[in-house]
């Protein structure tokens, strides 16, 4: 870096940023500024390039050609390192935390190493009076809620003194109302002539955050606009090129008969610090969606793996499919009850990253799809399946039969989803089903959903994601620390409603139906 810092230009501007791989040009030709004192919003469908961008600002990735400026000077990030040196900061979608390490110990692991143990704790303190984020320094990090950890990130980040935060879905975690008292802090670092260079999927909080808004496409600034101007409709459209349509539910109709019961089920976790699941009764009928929400971390993995069978049960009654008790049974023999299910991990859970999209329809259709027999596998028909996925959900992919892992995270969720419910299943069973996902993809995943439901099936969708939940729910619980909530009517129930049964206040265990 050469030169000395000129005073009215951008904190940060990139000129003709390309990144290739191999072939693939993930990022072509980008021009961006981000100013201080203001927040930026970068926008794009799944594989626009908004990762691989904010990871060259971040100097985790070196760009192919083009130039970065940083206070007006060339400069060349050699790695993390430099890029927190001058001033850029990052908090990352995913936390990176050790669990059975304190608040402290967390955050001293990313400061300098001539910093002294006891000045850590007083820093916390300072920043945490300063920005309005409660932490104790002393507690162990597999105590703290989503929102609490989400501090420490943040907190960890201030420490270093940013000049540019990079914020990576910040609140795809968060209650709303630890949503909104992220937002508060987020403003005053802001007013404190920071520059924040936002991304998020959730549009209505980019609409109250954000300045300014740069579109990516396929790797291309396609637009820029002031987001306050727009809706969040014209925001999906303009990410995508065209309008997207909003999920809708079957008009008035009655329920019918319940397909998917719990009895009181209980089970402890498997995992250290997991969570066990407290007398958790619920019933869902055909025709019905039941939304199940909750902050991270609070048992929807494990209800998920309950219910999938993946995790036996204790008695065989406590789980009940269609009439028939199934908690001792395992995934094979729920899928023969007309069952599907599709967990949060698409890539190495829900699909085998390094198998062809057709030998994946194998491995969860293998008993009740006809296409294995004897033991061996009937190539063509698992052909003819993904095909049959492929077409009807508009999976994008590149080759005739890839692997799983070269599709985009949208558009292998959208094949995951799709391949359960084209088996039409009596009963399906979604945990996260638009993690991720762009606003396309999110609302076809949604529509199919619902038109499974309209045919008679009984939908349990487990989503931290509170929008989708109201879009496309009948009702609505919330786990917290294992106990699922007594289910409210969506079309009655509020934000703030459920968001306080998120943070644990007032929860009321359900007794079954």
């Amino acid at each position: 870096m050469s030169g000395a810092p000129t005073a009215d230009a951008p904190l940060v501007a990139l000129s003709g940023i390309v990144k290739r791989f191999g072939d693939f040009t993930a990022v072509d030709r980008v021009d961006l500024e981000v100013r201080r004192g203001e927040t930026q919003a970068l926008l794009g469908e799944n594989g626009a390039g908004k990762s691989t961008l904010v990871k060259m600002l971040y100097g985790l990735l070196e760009p192919t050609a083009g130039e970065m400026r940083w206070e007006g000077r060339p400069t060349r990030l050699a790695n993390p390192d430099h890029a927190r040196a001058l001033g850029v900061g990052m908090v990352f979608q995913h936390f990176s935390l050790f669990d059975n390490l304190t608040v402290a110990e967390n955050i001293e692991l990313a400061l300098p190493k001539t910093t002294a143990r006891g000045e850590v704790a007083a820093r916390i303190a300072s920043v945490s009076e300063r920005y309005g984020m409660a932490l104790d320094p002393t507690r162990p990090v597999w105590s703290l809620s989503a929102g609490e950890r989400q501090r420490i990130e943040i907190c960890r980040c201030l420490l270093q003194d940013p000049k540019l935060i990079i914020l990576d879905e910040p609140t795809s975690v968060l209650t709303p109302q630890e949503a909104e008292k992220l937002f508060e802090t987020l403003d005053s670092l802001k007013a404190e002539g920071r520059a924040l260079l936002y991304i998020s999927h959730r549009l209505e909080e980019v609409k109250r955050l954000c300045d300014r808004a740069t579109i990516l496409r396929r790797g291309k600034v396609v637009g820029a606009c002031d987001p306050r101007r727009e809706s969040a409709r014209s925001l999906a459209a303009l990410m995508v090129g065209q309008d997207v349509a909003e999920a809708r539910p079957a008009g008035a109709h009655q329920p019918g008969e319940p397909r998917l019961v719990t009895q009181h089920l209980s089970l402890a976790s498997r995992e250290m610090h997991g969570v066990a699941l407290r007398n958790v009764n619920l019933s869902v009928r055909g025709g019905e969606v039941l939304g199940v929400a909750g902050v991270a971390g609070n048992g929807q993995s494990e209800l998920f793996a309950a219910l999938s069978g993946e995790t036996r049960a204790d008695v065989d009654e406590a789980i009940w499919i269609d009439g028939k008790p199934c908690g001792l049974s395992g995934v094979t023999a729920r899928r023969l009850l007309q069952a599907s299910f599709v967990p949060e991990e698409r890539n190495g859970h829900a699909a085998a990253p390094d198998f062809s999209l057709s030998d994946n329809v194998v491995l969860s259709r293998h008993a009740t799809g006809g296409l294995a027999k004897g033991g061996f596998v009937a190539a063509g028909a698992a052909r003819a399946a993904a095909m049959r996925i492929i077409e009807t959900f508009d999976v994008r992919k590149s080759g005739d039969d890839p692997p799983a892992r070269t599709l985009s995270g949208g558009n292998l969720q959208k094949f995951v989803v799709g391949r359960e419910i084209l088996r039409e299943p009596g009963v399906l069973v979604v945990n996260q089903p638009t993690w991720g996902v762009d606003a396309a993809a999110a609302a076809a995943i949604r529509q199919a959903i619902l038109d499974l439901v309209a045919r008679g099936a009984a939908a349990l969708i487990i989503s931290q994601d509170l929008d989708e939940l109201f879009e496309i729910s009948d009702r609505i619980a919330v786990i917290h620390d294992g106990a699922l909530s007594a289910p409210l009517e969506a079309r009655s129930a509020s934000r703030e409603e459920i968001g306080l049964l998120m943070g644990g206040a007032h929860p009321t265990v359900h007794h079954a139906d």
